[in-house]
């Protein structure tokens, strides 16, 4: 009995599959018992029937197909799809429905993580602002200050290095070397102007004659008439403090003071240590008992314990306190300088501390801001990136150990810096 449908003969059934029929019927449809054509009487494969609608009616014919081979003209045949792909697995994934994994959305994940990230940075900016805003110590009232000279361009900061000994232990003042002595006096006093044509720091010597003017009282609100008295620079501040300091340098300069800034002995050293130490270059050794400087020549880090020494230093200079005052330029520009660095600014580890350790002990005027801070940070910085000048005020000699300041260079200083202009002048 011939068991294969429309009298096909037993030769057929597998021995001519892949060769190619002249038949005008699909060999696959012929050959293949998988891909059946119906379940009537006489096929013996014990299946289901297919669904009426998907069996082709009896004696009908697949049509007609382009003869070009087998492997060219019915290839679907050999995969199981008779018409078309299909719509089941193996699809490439493209959209929804094809059966594969949708494509990650790099565009959408790189355009989230990078918002996060400036929302991060944006609340941690603006926390850091004030929590550092809330640091600042604005005991300074500028606004007691009488018979100011008016403003010229520019801003013009009088940075004072007190030697005050608050919040410091018997065994700091020790290590320090600072003494015990009572109240506080400046040890350095620096004018540092920020204006278009780049900024100048110039250092005031603690031993500048001065005329101490009229004023008013920081504490008693009563007014002092001047009476022609001379005395030393650092008197002043000894005085009647950071307000009577202001007005000897504007009466004795004729220049504007914008914002006053102070730091003492500890948070100066605490500053230092914070950023793991400034890196000097001493061209020449030197040693002094009273401040407890040794250090040798060439480059070294100086911990907070040297600097402190290192800018206390007067006594081992044949200049004494105009070599001190060049030598105080120098490591608070290089201070800077080292401070504002990729490496101090971007990790947390060093900001805060380095923050923390300026800011607790940072006296400033009442209407000094962190971005007036950080404009003189920054100008302090151009000082040693060859943006700037720095220089002693101009001295034509002295009287009874205090040191005359030139009239006529200090004239022209003033009149450059009042109206921004690039400074010409030269000091000792």
């Amino acid at each position: 009995m011939n068991e294969w449908p429309n009298g096909w003969s037993g030769d057929q059934s597998g021995n001519r599959y892949g060769h190619g029929s002249g038949s005008s019927e699909p060999e696959g449809a012929r050959a293949m018992p998988q891909v059946r054509r119906d379940a009537g009487p006489g096929y013996q494969r014990h299946e289901p029937p297919l669904p009426p609608s998907m069996s082709p009616r009896r004696g009908a014919s697949v049509p007609p197909q382009q003869s070009q081979g087998y492997d060219d003209a019915y290839d679907g045949y050999n995969t199981g799809q008779v018409y078309g792909g299909g719509r089941g697995g193996g699809g490439d994934g493209d959209g929804p429905g094809r059966g594969g994994r949708p494509r990650p959305r790099w565009g959408k994940r790189i355009k989230w993580t990078v918002i996060t990230l400036v929302a991060v940075l944006a609340v941690a900016s603006v926390a850091t602002y004030f929590w550092a805003d809330g640091q600042l110590r604005r005991k300074v009232d500028l606004s007691k200050v009488i018979d100011r000279p008016e403003a010229g361009d520019g801003t013009n900061y009088l940075i004072v290095g007190s030697d005050s000994r608050e919040g410091m232990s018997a065994a700091d003042k020790r290590k320090l070397h600072t003494g015990s002595a009572e109240g506080k006096r400046t040890d350095s006093m620096m004018i540092l102007h920020d204006g278009s044509n780049g900024p100048t720091l110039i250092s005031l010597p603690r031993d500048s004659d001065v005329e101490i003017p009229t004023y008013v009282g920081s504490d008693s609100g009563k007014k002092y008439p001047g009476t022609g008295r001379h005395t030393k620079l650092n008197a002043a501040y000894a005085e009647d403090g950071p307000e009577l300091l202001t007005r000897t340098v504007e009466y004795n300069t004729k220049l504007h003071i914008d914002h006053y800034v102070e730091i003492g002995f500890a948070g100066f050293a605490n500053i230092v240590d914070a950023i793991g130490g400034v890196e000097m270059d001493i061209p020449k050794a030197f040693k002094d008992k009273n401040s407890g400087a040794d250090f040798p020549a060439g480059k070294q880090t100086l911990n907070g314990q040297q600097a402190l020494a290192f800018v206390r230093t007067r006594h081992a200079f044949a200049g004494q306190d105009l070599d001190r005052t060049k030598n105080q330029q120098k490591f608070l520009a290089t201070l800077a300088s080292q401070t504002a660095t990729p490496g101090t600014v971007l990790n947390p580890f060093k900001l805060y501390p380095t923050m923390s350790a300026g800011l607790d002990t940072l006296i400033v005027d009442k209407d000094m801001g962190l971005f007036d801070l950080g404009s003189m940070f920054f100008a302090m910085k151009g000082v040693t990136g060859g943006e700037g000048k720095s220089m002693n005020m101009p001295i034509s000699g002295s009287t009874g150990g205090n040191l005359v300041w030139d009239k006529a260079k200090l004239h022209q200083l003033v009149q450059q810096l009042n109206n921004d202009e690039k400074v010409t002048v030269s000091g000792n």
